[in-house]
């Protein structure tokens, strides 16, 4: 089965979902609409969509012709959520909700994947499993597949595949590695308190910003010192809370940042270390740190060589070998890893850049948009694996 003329049958109709959804985007954790229109496309092709009562997005089945009681389960995954971002793309279908944009392609996931399930519909006698849907709500708050898994829908599921479109991708190529894509997000917060004096007093004080800066300046020793150099390890503070006025010294800083690796082993290590820097800084300077650590999505790392193999091979027979490019991991994060660290899973690239129609801005940028003819590319992958990895599990 090749679903790449199916895709060109259907690929002005993908395009019609993309710029719909574009024009309606909405922040996380508020996508009802977004999750109400998807619905109405999913029964439209004669799938029940099952809502949560609690919260956004919404999940559906596709039960294969020829699944039997042990046949396998894939799932494909797309996020819906939108950013706070003001669109200055000038397209004709730009944001109607102001402060609101599409800036990431969540529009794109959820066109895609309706696209895939619409072809999938059409050869559905012929699936050799079950492939179960889940359009994801809330991907930009950093944990909001969190609440899916922990609500059971991966219970039955065998193996999931998502992508992202990718702004620094060229279209119309595709990207589909082993081994580390993208990074872990923890994020943290240290509270510094000091004791306030004039400021022409300082020795009758304990000045909390310059213990902060300090704490700033020790913690990168966590990068340059603690880590092995060939693991990328990212701590960032990037924001600071402190003082009252010119001529007190503070007596309370906050600090807020994150942290990124591809290592587990290193994930696991940093908020130790972050903690003893922080505390110990702070004591030798009469002051008192306190940490909160908050951990999001670990890494994404695809390390199940078959799924891998699938997705290239999917990609392969439908457009050549020539579709696939190398492209370097990130140390930006995505949710789709709490899915991965439940089942084996496999995350991949769609390249939506193209220099020579003036698309070049990044993603989360408030110029971004994509070429539009990698979206039944990006519709026929999900089909495509879906069906292939059926295929293969029945043997």
């Amino acid at each position: 089965m090749n679903f790449r003329d199916i895709a060109e049958q259907n690929e002005n109709w993908i395009i019609e979902q993309r710029r719909y959804f574009h024009a309606h985007p909405e922040l996380s954790f508020e996508e009802k609409n977004t999750t109400h229109e998807i619905g109405k496309c999913l029964e439209e092709m004669g799938l029940t969509p099952h809502y949560y009562p609690d919260y956004n997005g919404l999940w559906a089945i596709i039960k294969g012709g020829k699944s039997t009681p042990g046949s396998k389960t894939v799932a494909l995954r797309a996020d819906i959520d939108a950013l706070p971002v003001e669109e200055h793309t000038g397209l004709t279908f730009c944001s109607q909700n102001p402060g609101v944009m599409h800036a990431c392609g969540h529009d794109c996931h959820i066109a895609m994947l309706l696209g895939g399930i619409r072809m999938l519909m059409a050869k559905k006698e012929d699936l050799k499993g079950n492939v179960k849907i889940i359009f994801q709500a809330a991907e930009e708050s950093c944990h909001g597949a969190q609440y899916y898994v922990g609500h059971g829908f991966l219970d039955d599921v065998d193996a999931i595949y998502g992508t992202h479109i990718w702004g620094e991708l060229d279209a119309p190529y595709m990207n589909f590695e082993t081994g580390p894509r993208m990074a872990s997000c923890d994020n943290f917060r240290i509270e510094v308190e000091g004791v306030s004096s004039h400021g022409s007093t300082p020795h009758q004080g304990v000045d909390a910003i310059l213990t902060a800066a300090y704490i700033i300046t020790e913690i990168q020793a966590i990068v340059s010192r603690m880590n092995n150099p060939l693991n990328p390890l990212v701590v960032t503070v990037g924001k600071i809370e402190g003082g009252q006025r010119f001529n007190i010294l503070a007596d309370k800083v906050v600090l807020e940042g994150t942290t990124r690796t591809h290592s587990p082993e290193m994930r696991k290590k940093t908020e130790p270390l972050l903690r003893r820097i922080a505390e110990n800084t702070a004591d030798s300077m009469g002051a008192k740190a306190t940490l909160t650590f908050e951990y999001f999505p670990a890494p994404i790392i695809n390390e199940h060589e078959d799924l891998v193999l699938i997705a290239r091979n999917a990609a392969a027979k439908m457009y050549g070998t020539d579709c696939l490019k190398p492209f370097p991991k990130m140390m930006i994060s995505e949710d789709f890893a709490y899915y991965m660290e439940k089942v084996p899973g496999v995350f991949g690239l769609i390249g939506s850049q193209n220099k020579s129609l003036g698309i070049t801005a990044k993603n989360h940028n408030d110029h971004y948009t994509v070429d539009e003819s990698v979206l039944k590319r990006g519709a026929a992958m999900y089909a495509q694996f879906a069906y292939d990895f059926l295929e293969g599990s029945s043997k």
